[in-house]
């Protein structure tokens, strides 16, 4: 059954442009419609779900999401919303980020079904590797003009900008190469309808009037407008870079804390884009934020569902402990639960020491853990003050005077989290 497709982006604010009678033409039937990403990387990061989710919603309502993967684009490079011409790829890396980014895409997409709106991948590469220079000038180069391509946004603000050094002939005809996808993909698998970020714009009307003028046919295009912050930040990063999907970049951890904190303005505006909740839940949750939003109720539900939807329920649950930790909300049994890249992301700047295996083989008296040998407290004198105030935790349980750490206390086998009072953390890390 087909539903409004346009109508449950709008309403979810991810519409920024729309060809005049793409609703109605995606309502008379189910179509193909493609997104391209980049492969300039083995994994998606969050400022591709926009994208992902425009392919999923689109496949939820009834049609056919096509992926395409840019591996001929992304050797050229795309000037659209750049001050500098991206590093090109080999045929090997485009390849191996291509396996990596179909793996990520099947956690959102049906293409392994029987159903006929299917997802597929394709890739770029496929159809031009063997599309000679002459060919490409020949059968494409002349149905647009010069004119036309210079009058894009993306080309005039390269070329206008004092900061720039110009624009290579490679990237200025990446709108052609891109806008051929468009016809390609129209004549062999009837795609009438490309998506894509409000930078795109110019690339995906290019290819609807490839197609206009070669094949006398009808495109249509969908933007959907980049993801800002409230505060001015950009979206999608944090102090070490960008948010990846893959837990190996981004550890879940890390990822739940991104959503955790977010703004209230920022919230509002992100649950509706990156989860499947419905308008009513929504709205509902929304009111009930507005209520009570020193329980960040919108924050903890988009943290929650988005986490579940790029990971695991289970990674949600173990983002969730760790959570708790710095909130002295956990036992010793829930840090030993750790892996060792979550425990490091949680105490991350928390200062480190290093003791030797030898040193707990026979139990390490917690005086010397605190002092002499950890140098997490200044003197043995500090230490035994601390012990008597019982502000000393190992592993957030209190000690007192004559405990002895043991191999029994390690986390991973290798950290002691020591602690003063509810704030002042130490790691003593076995080597």
């Amino acid at each position: 059954m087909i539903k409004n497709f346009v109508e449950e982006l709008t309403w979810r604010g991810m519409i920024q442009d729309c060809m005049p009678g793409t609703e109605e033409h995606l309502l008379e039937a189910m179509r193909l419609a493609y997104v391209g990403i980049d492969p300039t990387a083995d994994s998606l990061h969050i400022g591709h779900l926009v994208g992902v989710m425009g392919l999923k919603h689109l496949q939820l309502s009834g049609h056919k999401p096509v992926a395409l993967v840019g591996g001929a684009t992304g050797m050229i490079g795309d000037p659209s919303g750049k001050s500098d011409e991206r590093n090109l790829l080999n045929e090997e890396t485009l390849i191996h980020n291509q396996n990596g980014i179909k793996a990520q895409l099947s956690r959102f997409l049906d293409f392994d079904s029987d159903a006929e709106n299917a997802a597929i991948m394709v890739n770029n590469y496929d159809w031009m590797k063997s599309f000679t220079f002459l060919e490409f000038i020949r059968d494409v180069g002349k149905h647009i003009t010069v004119n036309y391509m210079m009058s894009k946004d993306s080309v005039k603000k390269r070329l206008s900008s004092e900061s720039s050094v110009g624009m290579s002939f490679t990237e200025f005809t990446y709108q052609l190469v891109q806008g051929y996808d468009f016809l390609h993909l129209y004549r062999e698998k009837q795609c009438t309808l490309q998506m894509g970020g409000s930078d795109q714009w110019g690339n995906i009307t290019t290819g609807a009037e490839l197609i206009r003028r070669v094949d006398s046919g009808k495109g249509y295009g969908i933007t959907w407008p980049l993801i800002t912050k409230a505060d001015g930040t950009k979206f999608g990063k944090s102090e070490g870079g960008n948010i990846w999907l893959d837990p190996e970049r981004t550890s879940p951890y890390k990822f739940y804390q991104y959503w955790l904190n977010t703004s209230d303005i920022d919230a509002e505006k992100y649950i509706k884009i990156f989860t499947f909740l419905s308008r009513e839940e929504i709205e509902a949750l929304i009111e009930a934020h507005k209520e009570t939003p020193h329980l960040r109720i919108l924050q903890k539900r988009l943290a929650e569902e988005i986490t579940t939807m790029v990971h695991s329920k289970e990674d949600l649950d173990n983002a969730i402990t760790a959570s708790a930790i710095l909130f002295g909300k956990s036992t010793s049994d829930d840090l030993k639960g750790l892996n060792e890249q979550t425990f490091l992301d949680v105490f991350d700047g928390v200062p480190q020491t290093e003791i030797k295996a030898s040193d707990i083989e026979e139990g390490l008296d917690i005086i010397a853990a605190l002092a002499e040998k950890g140098g997490f407290l200044k003197s043995n004198g500090e230490a035994r003050r601390a012990l008597k105030e019982n502000s000393i935790s190992v592993n957030q349980e209190k000690v007192q005077e004559g405990y002895k750490i043991t191999a029994q206390d390690l986390i991973n086998k290798k950290f002691v989290l020591l602690q003063r009072g509810k704030k002042n953390y130490f790691v003593l890390r076995i080597s």
